[in-house]
């Protein structure tokens, strides 16, 4: 882990092309000024785990993977705890994933929902690559 995800202390659990478990530990630093864990953790948490999944299966194709679009539907507060995510892949194309991801609480309530797309490019300096299914 590098860069953002370790200031607000993401970890993954598990990670597959088609699944991601990962968490966050809820620490006042997280906090918006009501208590609540902030929006943009949970955006942040799912851009994060539905990019890396994506980028480590088209990584040997010569492709990277970057967020395309964010939608995050907030559903119920967690205030303490853990934030945990879990990811899901809708579509595997060949220029864009698409991933669902829900956000629970540590008693297992449905907090947030997110709809993530992945844009798949050629890294720098590399020809499209197809991806295998």
């Amino acid at each position: 882990m590098h860069g953002f995800d370790v200031l607000y202390g993401l970890e993954f659990l598990s990670c597959s092309d088609t699944e991601v478990f990962a968490q966050v530990s809820v620490r006042e630093e997280i906090k918006q000024p009501a208590g609540l864990v902030h929006g943009g953790v949970y955006a942040a948490m799912a851009e994060s785990v539905a990019s890396l999944a994506t980028a480590l299966a088209v990584l040997e194709d010569g492709n990277v993977a970057m967020g395309l679009s964010n939608n995050t539907s907030f559903l119920r507060p967690i205030t303490a705890g853990t934030v945990h995510a879990h990811a899901t892949r809708v579509h595997r194309g060949r220029t864009t994933w698409v991933w669902d991801v829900s956000f629970s609480d540590d008693a297992g309530h449905t907090c947030a929902v997110t709809r993530m797309t992945i844009a798949v490019r050629p890294a720098p300096g590399e020809p499209m690559q197809p991806t295998t299914r």
